[in-house]
Formats: structure tokens, C-alpha cells, sequence
């Protein structure tokens, strides 16, 4: 493979996704929506503090949903957890922003 060949294939796999990106929820659609925007909201206007995204979101979906909701924002973190069903959101924003949203 020549040198320009292997440049353009490294370039294709730096691909960020820019978009949210829901890997898994339970959640109803409406619920759903609802939470992704609040998400991409916290995310942005957070971008250097994960703490304080989670902490915009957690507050937010306590006061519309009711308590007690818990919320990780990072990169890298594993999880286990139980959660009240039709309550739980896992996504992707911003590449390999992780975000879990959850009910108790």
C-alpha cells in the first residue's frame, strides 16, 4: 500500500461522530427525545466540565420526572447497575462522550 493510501485510511477512521447516538434505552419515545436534547444541551454548554453537565441533566430530569434520577457523563467507565424500568438512556455524544441516565 503506498504512502498516500495509508494517510487517506487513517483519516477515515479518525471519523467523529458529532451527533447523539443512543445505544440503549428502555425510555418511552417521547421521554426519549426529550432526554437527548437535554443531553446535547448539557454537553455543549459543558463541554470542559463533565461534572457539570451531569449536574444540569440530573437536575433537570428531577424536577420533570420526579427524584431520584442519576447521571454519568466521561469517557471510559464500565457499568453495572438496576434501575426502575422504562427509566434508563445510554448514548454517545461528541465522539466518545458517554453519557447513563438512570432511575432508581
Amino acid at each position: 500500500m503506498t504512502e498516500e493510501g495509508k494517510e487517506k485510511e487513517a483519516e477515515a477512521k479518525k471519523i467523529v461522530h458529532t451527533y447523539p447516538l443512543i445505544r440503549h434505552s428502555d425510555m418511552a419515545e417521547e421521554v426519549k427525545q426529550e432526554v437527548m436534547e437535554l443531553v446535547v444541551t448539557a454537553c455543549e454548554k459543558h463541554s470542559a466540565n463533565n461534572e457539570a453537565a451531569a449536574r444540569m441533566i440530573k437536575d433537570q430530569m428531577d424536577k420533570k420526572f420526579g427524584p431520584p434520577f442519576h447521571v454519568v457523563v466521561g469517557e471510559g467507565f464500565g457499568f453495572e447497575i438496576s434501575y426502575e424500568c422504562k427509566n434508563l438512556l445510554y448514548m454517545f455524544f461528541g465522539g466518545n462522550l458517554a453519557i447513563c441516565v438512570w432511575k432508581c
